[in-house]
Protein backbone atom coordinates (compact mmCIF):
# COMPACT_ATOMS: atom_id res chain seq x y z
CA UNK A 1 0.00 0.00 0.00
CA UNK A 2 3.10 2.37 0.87
CA UNK A 3 5.97 3.12 -1.08
CA UNK A 4 9.24 4.14 1.13
CA UNK A 5 11.89 6.71 0.38
CA UNK A 6 14.92 6.67 2.60
CA UNK A 7 16.99 9.49 3.26
CA UNK A 8 19.86 10.03 5.37
CA UNK A 9 19.10 13.58 6.27
CA UNK A 10 16.71 16.21 5.44
CA UNK A 11 15.56 19.20 6.97
CA UNK A 12 12.00 18.04 7.48
CA UNK A 13 10.38 14.47 6.62
CA UNK A 14 6.86 16.87 6.70
CA UNK A 15 8.88 19.84 4.09
CA UNK A 16 9.92 16.93 1.99
CA UNK A 17 6.96 15.35 1.80
CA UNK A 18 5.15 18.20 0.06
CA UNK A 19 6.89 17.16 -3.42
CA UNK A 20 5.53 13.36 -3.01
CA UNK A 21 1.84 11.48 -3.84
CA UNK A 22 -0.53 9.38 -1.89
CA UNK A 23 0.73 7.05 0.34
CA UNK A 24 4.12 7.88 -0.09
CA UNK A 25 6.32 7.46 3.35
CA UNK A 26 9.32 9.86 3.21
CA UNK A 27 11.72 8.44 6.14
CA UNK A 28 14.80 10.28 7.12
CA UNK A 29 17.88 8.99 9.45
CA UNK A 30 18.32 12.54 10.99
CA UNK A 31 16.52 15.61 10.66
CA UNK A 32 18.20 19.32 10.97
CA UNK A 33 14.88 21.67 11.61
CA UNK A 34 12.28 18.80 12.60
CA UNK A 35 8.84 20.34 13.68
CA UNK A 36 6.48 20.27 16.85
CA UNK A 37 3.25 21.92 17.48
CA UNK A 38 3.14 25.89 17.57
CA UNK A 39 6.21 26.20 15.30
CA UNK A 40 8.32 24.50 17.96
CA UNK A 41 11.36 22.13 16.62
CA UNK A 42 11.45 18.60 17.34
CA UNK A 43 14.67 17.05 18.27
CA UNK A 44 16.04 14.51 15.56
CA UNK A 45 19.72 13.49 16.33
CA UNK A 46 20.83 9.97 14.78
CA UNK A 47 18.74 6.65 15.62
CA UNK A 48 15.13 8.11 16.29
CA UNK A 49 12.20 7.31 13.87
CA UNK A 50 11.34 10.33 11.52
CA UNK A 51 9.03 9.66 8.74
CA UNK A 52 5.82 11.28 7.35
CA UNK A 53 2.63 9.76 5.35
CA UNK A 54 0.97 11.33 2.42
CA UNK A 55 -2.60 11.05 2.21
CA UNK A 56 -5.54 12.34 -0.06
CA UNK A 57 -8.22 12.37 3.18
CA UNK A 58 -9.09 16.06 3.32
CA UNK A 59 -12.60 15.00 5.34
CA UNK A 60 -11.82 14.97 9.36
CA UNK A 61 -8.19 15.42 9.11
CA UNK A 62 -7.94 15.32 12.49
CA UNK A 63 -8.63 11.85 12.73
CA UNK A 64 -5.08 11.35 10.79
CA UNK A 65 -3.47 12.42 14.15
CA UNK A 66 -5.62 9.57 16.17
CA UNK A 67 -4.94 6.91 13.72
CA UNK A 68 -1.57 7.57 13.51
CA UNK A 69 -1.16 7.87 17.92
CA UNK A 70 -3.26 4.01 17.91
CA UNK A 71 -0.78 2.91 14.86
CA UNK A 72 2.29 3.90 16.28
CA UNK A 73 1.51 2.51 20.15
CA UNK A 74 0.32 -0.53 18.95
CA UNK A 75 3.15 -1.19 16.74
CA UNK A 76 5.53 0.05 19.99
CA UNK A 77 3.50 -2.64 21.91
CA UNK A 78 3.49 -5.57 19.57
CA UNK A 79 7.14 -5.90 19.54
CA UNK A 80 8.54 -4.52 22.76
CA UNK A 81 5.87 -5.24 25.31
CA UNK A 82 6.04 -1.15 25.73
CA UNK A 83 2.39 0.27 26.95
CA UNK A 84 2.30 3.88 26.46
CA UNK A 85 -0.85 6.33 27.37
CA UNK A 86 -1.79 8.80 24.54
CA UNK A 87 -2.00 12.05 25.41
CA UNK A 88 -4.25 14.61 23.40
CA UNK A 89 -4.19 15.84 20.83
CA UNK A 90 -0.69 14.07 19.62
CA UNK A 91 1.80 12.38 22.17
CA UNK A 92 3.07 9.27 23.37
CA UNK A 93 3.72 9.26 27.00
CA UNK A 94 5.43 6.45 29.10
CA UNK A 95 6.25 7.25 33.17
CA UNK A 96 5.06 10.54 32.27
CA UNK A 97 7.69 11.56 29.59
CA UNK A 98 7.23 11.80 25.47
CA UNK A 99 8.40 8.96 23.78
CA UNK A 100 6.75 10.08 20.41
CA UNK A 101 5.12 13.11 18.48
CA UNK A 102 2.72 13.69 15.96
CA UNK A 103 2.33 16.44 13.53
CA UNK A 104 -0.38 16.55 11.07
CA UNK A 105 -0.52 19.39 8.43
CA UNK A 106 -3.00 20.13 5.47
CA UNK A 107 -0.96 21.26 2.19
CA UNK A 108 -3.37 21.91 -1.17
CA UNK A 109 -4.92 18.61 -1.82
CA UNK A 110 -2.30 16.59 0.72
CA UNK A 111 -2.53 15.70 4.15
CA UNK A 112 0.77 14.68 5.67
CA UNK A 113 1.25 13.21 8.77
CA UNK A 114 4.63 13.29 10.34
CA UNK A 115 6.36 11.49 13.04
CA UNK A 116 8.74 10.92 15.70
CA UNK A 117 9.88 8.42 17.90
CA UNK A 118 12.78 8.41 20.18
CA UNK A 119 14.09 4.99 19.74
CA UNK A 120 17.69 4.75 19.66
CA UNK A 121 18.74 8.62 19.57
CA UNK A 122 20.02 10.58 22.65
CA UNK A 123 17.70 12.54 24.35
CA UNK A 124 19.47 16.04 24.44
CA UNK A 125 20.53 16.91 28.17
CA UNK A 126 17.49 19.84 28.54
CA UNK A 127 15.23 17.69 27.44
CA UNK A 128 15.43 14.72 29.83
CA UNK A 129 13.14 15.73 32.34
CA UNK A 130 10.64 16.14 29.81
CA UNK A 131 10.78 13.05 27.19
CA UNK A 132 12.47 9.56 26.64
CA UNK A 133 13.86 6.69 24.20
CA UNK A 134 12.54 3.10 23.55
CA UNK A 135 16.40 2.51 23.94
CA UNK A 136 16.52 3.95 27.24
CA UNK A 137 13.34 2.08 28.75
CA UNK A 138 14.59 -1.19 27.26
CA UNK A 139 18.17 -0.56 28.06
CA UNK A 140 19.17 -1.96 24.76
CA UNK A 141 18.74 -1.41 21.00
CA UNK A 142 15.53 -1.26 19.25
CA UNK A 143 14.84 -2.09 15.44
CA UNK A 144 13.84 0.56 13.67
CA UNK A 145 12.72 -1.25 10.43
CA UNK A 146 10.38 -3.63 12.51
CA UNK A 147 8.83 -0.81 14.27
CA UNK A 148 7.94 1.16 11.07
CA UNK A 149 6.93 -2.05 9.43
CA UNK A 150 4.05 -2.81 11.88
CA UNK A 151 3.36 1.17 12.16
CA UNK A 152 2.69 1.66 8.94
CA UNK A 153 0.86 -1.70 8.91
CA UNK A 154 -1.95 -0.39 11.44
CA UNK A 155 -1.82 2.80 9.93
CA UNK A 156 -2.97 1.45 6.48
CA UNK A 157 -5.83 -0.74 8.76
CA UNK A 158 -7.19 2.23 10.53
CA UNK A 159 -6.83 4.46 7.10
CA UNK A 160 -9.21 1.61 5.44
CA UNK A 161 -11.54 2.75 8.41
CA UNK A 162 -11.04 6.34 8.04
CA UNK A 163 -12.16 6.12 4.62
CA UNK A 164 -15.11 4.28 5.18
CA UNK A 165 -16.35 6.64 8.55
CA UNK A 166 -16.12 4.18 10.75
CA UNK A 167 -15.06 7.55 13.32
CA UNK A 168 -16.41 5.83 16.32
CA UNK A 169 -14.15 2.64 16.15
CA UNK A 170 -11.26 4.90 15.75
CA UNK A 171 -12.38 7.33 18.69
CA UNK A 172 -13.15 4.16 21.02
CA UNK A 173 -9.44 2.53 19.98
CA UNK A 174 -8.01 5.61 20.92
CA UNK A 175 -9.62 6.08 24.27
CA UNK A 176 -8.93 2.53 25.13
CA UNK A 177 -5.10 4.19 26.04
CA UNK A 178 -5.17 7.67 26.31
CA UNK A 179 -5.42 9.70 28.83
CA UNK A 180 -8.57 10.08 29.68
CA UNK A 181 -8.87 9.67 33.60
CA UNK A 182 -6.32 11.78 34.30
CA UNK A 183 -5.97 15.11 36.52
CA UNK A 184 -4.24 17.53 33.58
CA UNK A 185 -3.41 20.99 33.71
CA UNK A 186 -4.51 23.10 30.08
CA UNK A 187 -2.65 26.27 29.39
CA UNK A 188 -4.81 27.52 26.24
CA UNK A 189 -3.77 31.40 25.39
CA UNK A 190 -3.42 33.34 28.31
CA UNK A 191 -6.26 30.77 30.31
CA UNK A 192 -5.12 27.98 32.61
CA UNK A 193 -7.63 24.96 33.39
CA UNK A 194 -7.14 22.35 36.15
CA UNK A 195 -8.98 19.17 36.30
CA UNK A 196 -9.81 15.63 34.67
CA UNK A 197 -9.58 14.91 31.07
CA UNK A 198 -12.65 13.08 30.93
CA UNK A 199 -13.77 13.00 27.14
CA UNK A 200 -13.12 13.67 23.47
CA UNK A 201 -16.01 15.19 21.35
CA UNK A 202 -17.36 14.32 17.78
CA UNK A 203 -14.83 16.68 16.47
CA UNK A 204 -11.88 15.01 18.76
CA UNK A 205 -12.06 18.54 20.74
CA UNK A 206 -10.81 17.44 24.37
CA UNK A 207 -13.88 17.88 27.03
CA UNK A 208 -11.83 18.98 30.77
CA UNK A 209 -13.88 18.65 34.19
CA UNK A 210 -13.23 21.07 36.86
CA UNK A 211 -13.33 20.80 40.28
CA UNK A 212 -16.54 22.35 40.42
CA UNK A 213 -17.98 19.42 37.91
CA UNK A 214 -18.22 22.22 34.49
CA UNK A 215 -16.74 20.22 31.47
CA UNK A 216 -14.85 22.97 29.25
CA UNK A 217 -14.25 22.20 25.48
CA UNK A 218 -10.03 22.28 24.65
CA UNK A 219 -9.83 23.53 20.87
CA UNK A 220 -6.01 23.60 21.23
CA UNK A 221 -3.27 23.51 24.35
CA UNK A 222 -0.53 22.68 25.97
CA UNK A 223 -0.99 20.02 28.34
CA UNK A 224 0.31 18.70 31.85
CA UNK A 225 -0.36 15.12 33.08
CA UNK A 226 -0.32 15.81 36.58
Amino acid sequence: MFKVYHFKKLTSTNDRAKDFTENSVIIADEQTKGKGRFKRGWSSAKGGIYLSIVSKIKDKPSYLTLIAAISTQKAIEDIYGIKTIIKWPNDLIYNGKKVCGILTTINKQKAIIGIGMNTNNKIPFSLRNKATSLNKILKKKVNNKKIIKRLLNHFGNYLKLLKNRKYSKIIKDWKKNSFLGFNIEVKTGNKKYIGIACNIDKNLFLILKDKEGRKIKIIEGDIIIK
